[in-house]
């Protein structure tokens, strides 16, 4: 790569790193926050549910915004709002503005996620593409860790307005290094669908929101209507989709076999892997007694182990095409998943470690491989459109997995001291604690189940040597 792309490459790992950072140090801050703006604990959690939703609605469409009026405008624009939003965030003084504030936020986020893959196809060698997603993985591993340390250090020494604030000044330097920088001139004709978008975004939000009532009300005639509603919703959109000729998700898009494949386990494997994190994060704050700040220290290995082997897990993958690599990465992840299974009352926490460590190894070798195969095998024309695709599965699978995690939590214990668990703010005692552990270990064993999946779809893609998976083949 030439300077000027290793410029861009930079530009987009940081926007990537803020991204990743700021959902992983909001969750630290959750009970602070809700104690500062005065806020029950329903209403705080869509701090983070709001930023998930909008992202996973608002991606495909403001890819295909990329493919009509340009990556690299749509992307430094994200950069802009992102960081306008963060300032909203810091001077929020009550629940409703924080939310809305960090629907902003998640607006400039998806602008960025949208179009960073896309700009990486129209800038960077085929032969070195896998190298350059290793970088941006690089980004979102360092920020995820950054977020935990600093979430726990800032909200705790500092006041958890800082947590937001701390993205304006790398925001106005992002911004202006990517309007001077981050150029293209690729347009392309794209379509945007609306009522796409608004069928999506309320089949997730009903679905959210039964998840998130059931947490704090148990089983009621209001999440059983509300989950049913999501429901309907999907199949709508599945139907809606299946009709009009430019899609939301072009499902005929998937006629390619590695993009079908490779597209699918990245939504499997988000579905399946975060709820993991969230899970060992109520383990040690709610049966082992931890801080939030030490509980999420113990989790760090895996994401300075991640961040030092996505790049070279990047070339490996030019080099060896996706298929063998991100399957193996999947099967390492589960590895890491049984190893959390070992996890008793009084299990030494160096487990924990061990464990965080292998995930950030499986990590490392899935996420490249796979993206690199994704944009490898997009349409000429339709980067902006694939990358918002992909964004977009994976998005809906982080949600997924949030919205498991609450609900496995609530249904192991009584649901005011399982939320209170999941936001770090209650430890477990006695019986309680041992009831609670049963219930981590049966959604532990229905991850190890969804990542299975993954991992199948991920070695049906087909043959594949190097090169981004150019020359896959069934």
């Amino acid at each position: 790569m030439d300077t000027r792309q290793k410029i861009i490459i930079a530009v987009l790992m940081l926007g990537t790193l803020m991204g990743s950072l700021d959902s992983t140090i909001v969750i630290l801050a959750f009970p602070t926050i809700s104690q500062s703006l005065h806020a029950d604990m329903l209403s705080t959690l869509w701090i983070i549910l709001i930023y998930l939703l909008v992202v996973a609605v608002c991606t495909t469409q403001l890819g295909r915004l990329g493919d009509i009026y340009g990556r690299s405008r749509m992307f430094n624009t994200g950069f802009g709002v992102f960081t306008l939003g963060s300032l909203f965030c810091g001077f929020s003084t009550g629940i409703g503005w924080l939310i809305l504030s960090r629907a902003v936020q998640a607006f400039g986020g998806a602008l960025m996620q949208a179009n960073s893959g896309a700009i990486v196809a129209d800038t960077v060698p085929v032969e070195v593409r896998g190298t350059a997603f290793g970088y941006i993985s690089l980004g979102w591993t360092s920020g995820a860790m950054l977020g935990i340390v600093l979430g726990g250090i800032i909200t705790t020494y500092v006041g958890w307005e800082y947590i937001f604030f701390i993205n304006i000044p790398i925001g106005i330097i992002a911004t202006i290094l990517g309007f001077r920088y981050v150029r293209d001139n690729v347009r392309t004709d794209a379509h945007l669908d609306v009522i796409g978008m608004l069928l999506l975004g309320a089949a997730l939000t009903l679905v959210s929101y039964a998840g998130v009532d059931f947490a704090g009300q148990g089983l009621a005639q209001t999440n059983i209507i509300t989950f049913i509603l999501g429901i309907i919703a999907i199949i709508l959109f599945i139907v809606y989709e299946s009709k009009i000729p430019h899609p939301l998700i072009d499902f005929h898009t998937f006629e390619n076999r590695v993009l079908r494949y490779s597209v699918s386990a990245a939504f499997f494997l988000s579905l399946g892997y975060l709820s993991v994190v969230f899970l060992i994060t109520m383990y040690l704050q709610g049966i082992r007694g931890l801080s939030p700040l030490y509980a999420a220290l113990l989790l760090t290995p895996g994401y300075i182990v991640g961040s030092l082997l996505s790049p070279m897990m990047g070339k490996f993958s030019d080099r060896y095409g996706a298929r063998l690599l991100a399957t193996s990465g999947a099967g390492v992840l589960i590895l890491a998943t049984f190893l959390y299974l070992t996890l008793q009352l009084d299990t030494p926490l160096w487990v924990v470690l061990i464990a965080s460590g292998v995930s950030g190894i499986g990590s490392a070798m899935f996420f490249p491989s796979n993206n690199s195969a994704v944009m490898a095998n997009a349409p000429h024309g339709s980067y902006g459109s694939i990358s918002g695709i992909l964004r977009t599965v994976q998005n809906i699978g982080i949600l997924g997995s949030f919205v498991i995690a609450i609900t496995v939590a609530s249904a192991s214990i009584p649901r005011d001291v399982a939320f209170q668990v999941f936001i770090g703010t209650t430890s477990l005692i006695g019986g309680v604690s041992e009831a609670f552990l049963h219930g981590i270990d049966a959604s532990l064993w229905a991850s190890v189940a969804i990542m299975g999946i993954a991992l199948i779809l991920s070695w049906l893609r087909g043959r594949s040597i190097g090169h981004g998976d150019r020359k896959s083949r069934p």
